[in-house]
């Protein structure tokens, strides 16, 4: 068995600062690879942008439904990275009214490249973004990978099933039975 490790990065991130009067109470902070994925099992899925239509109708929504039953299952976050900035993230945060699921930002695309699922998808318009793709992970190390089909750039479809909230539950009941 291959063990791979999450990367070491730096992402940027906009927090809610109460300190901060205005309209944009939001200021930087600096997130590592440490901070989300240190001394925990968690769930990271990662999926091509912030409010295209699958990810916001389906995965998302999902993951946010089932986090109970993850968490019954021994993970403690569930994340889900995209390469698009911290503004962007946030704002689909709220349109989708998470509570339980935490936004990564990828703005440079930096770990989506380091953890080998970067891909083109210029014949979207998009430009550089991330595959689809899911990944149960303990204390840093990948446990378990749910990766989509058809792996490459200006994939003519979006394929999602294996990366589904549903069938990563499914195969963290079975590995638990086992």
């Amino acid at each position: 068995m291959i063990v791979k490790k999450v990367p070491d990065v730096t992402f940027r991130t906009r927090v809610r600062d109460e300190n901060i009067e205005g309209p944009n109470p939001y200021r930087w902070e600096d997130k590592t690879t440490a901070d989300y994925f240190g001394n925990k099992r968690v769930i990271l899925f990662s999926l091509p942008g912030a409010f295209t239509p699958t990810c916001s109708t389906y995965q998302l929504p999902d993951f946010e439904k089932l986090y109970a039953e993850f968490q019954a299952e021994g993970i403690d976050e569930i994340y889900c990275v995209s390469v698009n900035d911290a503004f962007v993230m946030n704002a689909w945060g709220k349109a989708q009214g998470l509570k339980n699921i935490k936004l990564i930002p990828d703005g440079s695309g930096e770990f989506t490249r380091k953890m080998g699922m970067l891909v083109a998808k210029d014949n979207l318009g998009f430009g550089m973004r991330s595959w689809r793709y899911a990944a149960v992970i303990n204390n840093g190390v990948v446990e378990q990978w749910f990766e989509e089909e058809g792996f490459s750039d200006n994939c003519d479809t979006d394929p999602y099933g294996v990366s589904a909230p549903q069938n990563i539950l499914a195969s963290l009941k079975m590995a638990k039975a086992a």
